[in-house]
C-alpha cells in the first residue's frame, strides 16, 4: 500500500535508506520530467548513524523475513564481495597491487538500489524511467530482469544510444565518475538511461561500491583535488537527489568528521 511505503520514505531517514517514490528525485538538466522509477535503498548495516548518513542502520518493510530481508541481504553481501573483486581487477589493470584496496576501502561505502519501472502506458510523454546520467562513484554491479530491455548506453563519440541486452544471470558492470577521474581517464564512466518501452513493469537492482568516506585518490597521492569519496558523493546527492534539509545545510560535512579520539562521530538511532 502507498501509505505503508510512504512511512519508509528515504527522505524521512537521515541515513538515506528506504523507499523513493516515483517522481521524487531531483530533475536533471535536460530532462523535461522527473524519473518515473520508484526505488528502495539499503547499505552497510551499521548500528549507529554517522552524519551525513553514509554509515548507519537499514530500515526494512514489515514483510516476512524470508520474503524480503533475508534474500535481499544475501544478494547485497554477494554483490559487495563482487564489487571488491572488480576493484582488484581494475587496480591490477593499471599496474597497482590489489592490496591498495586496504588503503582506501577499510570500511567502504556500498549502497544498493532496487528499482521498479512502471509500464510504458503509465509514463508521460517525454518521461524516462531514469534520465541520462553517469554514475558518480566507483563500481556499479547491475542486475536486470531477464528479457526486459530498457537500459541504453551512449556512444561517447557518435552520441548514439545503444541498447544493453537484458540476459538472465548476466550482470552489467559500470565504472563511475570517480574511477574515471582517479584513473586519469583509463577507465570511462558511460552515460546511460532507462526507457521501459514495454507495457509491463520492469525491475533491476544496482549495487554501488565506492570506498571509505574519508578516502582521497589512492592512485595519485599528489592529486591536487583532495575531495574525499564522501564529499564527491554528497555533492552529487545535493545536485540530483532530494536530501533532507538538515543534510543539505551541513557545512562541507560530507564525510564523517573525526572527534578528538580520531574516530567518526556517531549518532544513536532510536
Amino acid at each position: 500500500p502507498e501509505e505503508e511505503k510512504a512511512k519508509l520514505s528515504f527522505l524521512k531517514n537521515p541515513g538515506r535508506r528506504g523507499y523513493e517514490a516515483s517522481g521524487v528525485g531531483g530533475l536533471r538538466a535536460g530532462d523535461a520530467l522527473h524519473d518515473s522509477k520508484e526505488a528502495f535503498y539499503i547499505g552497510r548495516e551499521d548500528p549507529v548513524l554517522e552524519p551525513p548518513g553514509f554509515y548507519g542502520p537499514n530500515i526494512w518493510p514489515n514483510l516476512p523475513e524470508e520474503d524480503f530481508r533475508s534474500p535481499i541481504w544475501e544478494y547485497y553481501q554477494g554483490t559487495s564481495v563482487l564489487g571488491r573483486i572488480i576493484w582488484e581487477i581494475l587496480l591490477q589493470g593499471l599496474g597497482f597491487s590489489a592490496d591498495l584496496l586496504d588503503v582506501f576501502a577499510k570500511r567502504p561505502i556500498v549502497q544498493m538500489k532496487m528499482i521498479r519501472y512502471p509500464p510504458s502506458s503509465l509514463t508521460k510523454p517525454g518521461q524516462f524511467g531514469v534520465g541520462a546520467h553517469t554514475d558518480f562513484g566507483g563500481v556499479t554491479v547491475l542486475l536486470q530482469e531477464p528479457a526486459k530491455a530498457g537500459l541504453e548506453v551512449q556512444d561517447s563519440e557518435t552520441k548514439e544510444w545503444l541498447p544493453v541486452p537484458s540476459i538472465e544471470d548476466v550482470l552489467v558492470i559500470n565504472c563511475g565518475d570517480m574511477i574515471q577521474k582517479w584513473s586519469g581517464g583509463a577507465y570511462k564512466s558511460a552515460k546511460h538511461r532507462v526507457i521501459n518501452k514495454a507495457d509491463t513493469e520492469r525491475f533491476s537492482c544496482a549495487t554501488f561500491w565506492h570506498g571509505d568516506a574519508n578516502a582521497t585518490n589512492p592512485l595519485n597521492p599528489e592529486d591536487s583535488d583532495k575531495n574525499t569519496v564522501g564529499q564527491l558523493l554528497f555533492k552529487r546527492f545535493k545536485s540530483q537527489f532530494s536530501l533532507p534539509k538538515e543534510a543539505k545545510d551541513q557545512p562541507q560535512g560530507v564525510a564523517p568528521h573525526p572527534n578528538e579520539s580520531g574516530m567518526p562521530q556517531q549518532v544513536k538511532v532510536q
